[in-house]
């Protein structure tokens, strides 16, 4: 049986990393939803500079831009909320069929924003009011600034994808943030089952930099930071939402923010290319793939409950990675701002592009 297919079995969802206005249109995603389980789709700046740079998928739209006078900010807006919307439209019966568990697709508000709370608040309002689609969540970014941004929107009744997650403090600060906002949308009336989010925690980039840090003497410790990470954030989520903190709000109606496991896709080649999937399989969680890592799970994964197995050893794992000199808070802070500034670095190469297009086809 497809193993992609069996992931829901075991209470994950996977979803599409990845967008392409052709993909839209011309049955990619459709199949995908049809014979593969897909349940959803995340979007980020790097995503749309290489759908709109690398295409002609956009050049009839660029070109009535252009003739409409519109400058780079408005044009690029209208061709990702068009993708946005077509890819909610192709996820809206799953979305009921789920009973608003699934079905969802996120898009980012702008990197530049990543350390303005009010800027980001904003903006995830208007654009949840652009998009005008029940199924939309809107990304941002789990920075100091985009915390309590996180708590606001939520507060608005809007379901939120909270990216950039790399540590322990990070995932508390967004668990806290969102049960914060869903105490606040609750307490002013609003449907609990509306709001839905998920927390994405960040996975392959953990190895990549622990693995160039480690010493020569601690190369038993190679590739094992990213998984041992993150299964240990997936106690924290069963403590706090499992338990007495959140009970209130689910007696209330609220949704449980699930983990979204994201950078799933292998940056070692002597790693196998399905690790972060068959790794991190487990209850209420999501994975969000790219396309050649869907090909390769699909071909030769293996779906089974993973992820609370030697949990102890993942302990351990820290443990040791901290005796062997390894900072992980520190790492992973410094991830996080890599994060920001390479998303803001693809949007300025995206901005770029689509000026150079719009002068084109003047």
């Amino acid at each position: 049986m497809n193993p992609l297919l069996n992931l829901h079995t075991y209470g994950q969802s996977f979803w599409y990393d990845n967008i392409r206005r052709t993909f839209l249109q011309d049955g990619t995603v459709q199949q995908l939803i049809d014979n593969d389980g897909l349940r959803g789709m995340t979007s980020n700046p790097s995503i749309f500079e290489k759908a709109i740079g690398n295409s002609d998928d956009y050049d009839a739209q660029l070109r009535q831009l252009a003739a409409e006078g519109a400058d780079v900010m408005t044009a690029y807006e209208a061709m990702a909320i068009a993708d946005i919307q077509a890819a909610c439209d192709l996820f809206a019966p799953l979305y009921t069929l789920s009973d608003r568990t699934d079905g969802f697709v996120s898009l980012e508000v702008s990197p530049y924003l990543a350390h303005d709370t009010e800027g980001t608040a904003v903006e995830a309002k208007r654009l949840f009011t652009a998009v005008s689609r029940p199924n939309l969540m809107i990304k941002i970014p789990a920075t100091v600034e985009g915390i309590p941004a996180i708590t606001d929107v939520i507060a608005a009744g809007i379901n939120v994808n909270v990216t950039l997650m790399f540590n322990m403090p990070h995932y508390n600060a967004v668990a806290e943030a969102y049960i914060e906002g869903m105490t606040r949308w609750i307490d002013a009336d609003g449907d609990p089952a509306q709001v839905a989010s998920v927390a994405s925690f960040f996975v392959s980039r953990v190895d990549t930099a622990v693995d160039n840090a480690l010493a020569d003497n601690h190369l038993d410790l190679l590739g094992k930071a990213a998984i041992a990470n993150s299964r240990v954030v997936y106690q924290q989520f069963k403590n706090i939402f499992h338990g007495e903190r959140f009970a209130a709000l689910q007696a209330a109606g609220a949704r449980r923010q699930r983990l979204l496991w994201a950078s799933t896709s292998v940056k070692n080649r002597a790693y196998s290319d399905t690790r972060y999937i068959d790794e991190l399989i487990g209850e209420e969680t999501v994975n969000t793939i790219p396309p050649a890592t869907i090909d390769a799970f699909r071909d030769h994964g293996h779906a089974a409950s993973t992820l609370e197995t030697a949990v102890a050893d993942s302990y351990t794992i820290l443990s040791d990675l901290a005796e062997a000199g390894i900072d992980l808070t520190a790492v992973t802070e410094q991830l996080q701002a890599d994060g920001v500034a390479s998303f803001s670095k693809a949007f300025d190469t995206l901005l770029a592009v689509i000026k150079e297009q719009l002068e084109i086809v003047k």
